[in-house]
């Protein structure tokens, strides 16, 4: 069951990144190019400071191996597919595309590099190799994204109605899977102890405050850096994860994308009442 769960997983984050292809245009992936500042802090958030903040928590924290990897594998897996169905009431759409793009596809470089440097901190040869993962990672994102911009391209106005359904869709089938293998291994949860939990907690909340002091002027550009940074790749996640020896690695990371969405709604919550905030103000001068 497992097995069937991890495969359902990746097909439903496939589905995600078809989904982002069939809602997104040529300009708005070229968005973050076009601003070298932003795209510099964004990956700065993403792909170094996150991870740090994870290996801070792996040593200070009183952590079994298979917690440490879960995080550190959580930490390095950068590329949100999910960003676009929860940042939906934000107007980032540009930046939030071409955020999960970029990121996506400088993943097929960087995961395999910190697929090494995982390897070597725990001791253990990996299962596969770097190489095998970035051939993964690439045929796991590139080709449902080329999918959906071929769509998007011949039939703009029918892959732009059914692209956030299709989100929709595909994140409710993400978080049953998640459920669903919390409940078939929940012993292996109980090994973790409170630790675990305060540790996954910990580094969402960094990751949210590493994205909300990055992401520049702009409110809602902040917002989507945060929600980025903590909102990790689930699909690279599991795929990295499967280099570990065993399955709590997996399970663990299955337990992230419930406890994500702990953490990311409360922050959300507080983004829109004070965007509102700002918007009363602006209409009573």
């Amino acid at each position: 069951m497992t097995e069937g769960l991890l495969l359902l997983l990746k097909v439903s984050v496939g589905l995600l990144i078809l989904a982002i292809g069939m809602g997104s245009t040529f300009s708005d992936l070229a968005y973050l190019w076009r601003r070298p500042g932003l795209l510099v802090r964004s990956l700065l958030a993403m792909y170094v400071l996150v991870p740090l903040a994870a290996l801070v928590l792996v040593t200070l924290l009183p952590l079994a191996p298979p917690i440490k990897a879960a995080l550190l594998v959580l930490a390095v897996s950068a590329g949100a597919p999910l960003l676009p169905k929860k940042l939906g009431a934000f107007e980032s759409d540009a930046y939030v595309f071409s955020l999960v793009v970029t990121s996506s596809v400088l993943a097929v470089v960087l995961v395999p590099a910190w697929v090494s440097l995982l390897g070597e901190h725990f001791g253990m040869a990996m299962e596969i190799s770097p190489v095998t993962v970035a051939k993964a990672i690439a045929k796991a994102f590139l080709l449902p994204l080329a999918a959906g911009m071929v769509l998007r391209l011949l039939w703009p106005s029918w892959a732009q109605r059914w692209s956030d359904t299709l989100l929709a869709a595909a994140g409710i089938v993400l978080m049953a899977c998640g459920v669903l293998m919390l409940a078939t291994h929940y012993e292996l949860l109980l090994l973790a102890h409170w630790w675990g939990f305060a540790a996954l907690v910990a580094l969402m909340l960094a990751a949210l405050a590493i994205g909300q002091l990055l992401g520049g002027p702009t409110a809602d550009d902040r917002t989507a850096l945060a929600i980025a940074c903590a909102t990790r790749h689930v699909g690279i996640a599991v795929l990295v994860a499967t280099s570990f020896p065993g399955p709590r690695t997996a399970v663990l990371i299955a337990a992230y994308v419930v406890a994500s969405a702990a953490v990311s709604i409360p922050y959300l919550k507080w983004r829109r009442s004070k965007a509102a905030a700002a918007s009363a103000m602006q209409l009573s001068q």
